[in-house]
This record gives C-alpha cells, structure tokens and sequence, in this order.
C-alpha cells in the first residue's frame, strides 16, 4: 500500500495563489484481491472552474463522468498471490461496491478481470511489469517507463511477474458508443 503526501493549491479571494491543503492520502486494498491496491489522489465530476479555493471537488463513482477526472494509483499483485477465500464473493463485492463505488459494474462476468470504462485512461508504469490484454486476444508487456492511452477499450490487466507493478494515472471521463 502506498502513502502519498497530496499538496494542491488555489486562490485567496483576491486572486493569488496559495497552498490550498496538505494531507496524507493512502492507498486502499481491493477486497478479496490481496496485494491489489487502489489510491484516488484527485477526482472530480465536473470540469474545473479558476480562480477557485483549491479544496477538493465532489466525487462520487470510481470512474468520472463525462467532463469528470480522476488521478490515481493502481498497485497490480503478482498472479501468483492468491485470492482471499475466508470470505464469500457476496460480502467481497459489497465491500468492493461501499470503497470504489461502480467500478464491478464495469467487469465482464463471464470474462473475469475483462472491464471497459467510458475514460480516456492515461497511465505510467512506475515499478514492474505487467500485461495488458484486449478482447481481440492481443496480449501487450509493459514495463517502468512505459506509457498506455487507453480509449474505451474492453481490457484486463495481469501480471505474471514475481514483485508488484505500480501504475499512476489520470481518467478523463469520455462518451462511449456501443
């Protein structure tokens, strides 16, 4: 689990900037998923207006709406960590549901980890390696340094490496066709 100390800055009345705030966020684990974290460092549900106080704006759901963003931190377990089996898959998902609101509602059930959102999803890989698989079979490695856009695309991550891949990213909430 990670720790990040956020700053975000803002305005005072009369226009100037300032540090607004300075808090620890910290990474929250994904139930039934040992070893998967998810951080939310910054979101917001409507596009920003400046001059503003720099408090963070509302956010609701794991993934933004149109207009909406999200910046955040995605720890992804070796494949080799096994799953959580003390609880049952109704309590694991209730719980999943009540920390990172709507995000099972975007997985394939009958094609486990197979998810798409209505996002442009820009993301670095920050330690490790991992794949990204697509529904037409393909299968790509990434490593630290690289760089994914991902346009709406039905996907899963995996990773079949021995240590953890770290992945920072922004969301930009986007509209999705059928």
């Amino acid at each position: 689990m990670s720790t990040f100390r956020r700053v975000a800055t803002g305005h005072r009345n009369d226009g100037r900037s300032i540090i607004a705030s300075e808090q620890t966020v910290k990474g929250v684990g994904v139930p039934g998923l040992p070893g998967v974290f998810l951080t939310t460092l910054w979101g917001s549900d409507v596009a920003q207006a400046y001059p503003d106080n720099g408090a963070e704006p509302a956010h609701h759901a794991w993934f933004p709406p149109i207009g909406g963003v999200r910046f955040f931190e995605f720890i992804l377990a070796p494949d080799s960590t096994p799953p959580d089996t003390s609880t049952d898959a109704d309590t694991i998902a209730r719980e999943a549901e009540h920390l990172f609101p709507g995000l099972l509602s975007h997985f394939n059930p009958e094609d486990p980890g197979m998810h798409r959102s209505a996002s442009t999803d820009m993301l670095y890989v920050v330690s490790g390696r991992c794949v990204l698989e697509l529904d037409d079979g393909s299968r790509t490695e990434l490593k630290a340094g690289d760089v994914i856009v991902q346009n709406g695309t039905m996907h899963r991550w995996k990773n079949p490496w021995d240590e953890p891949c770290r992945i920072i990213g922004a969301l930009v909430g986007a509209q999705l066709g059928k």
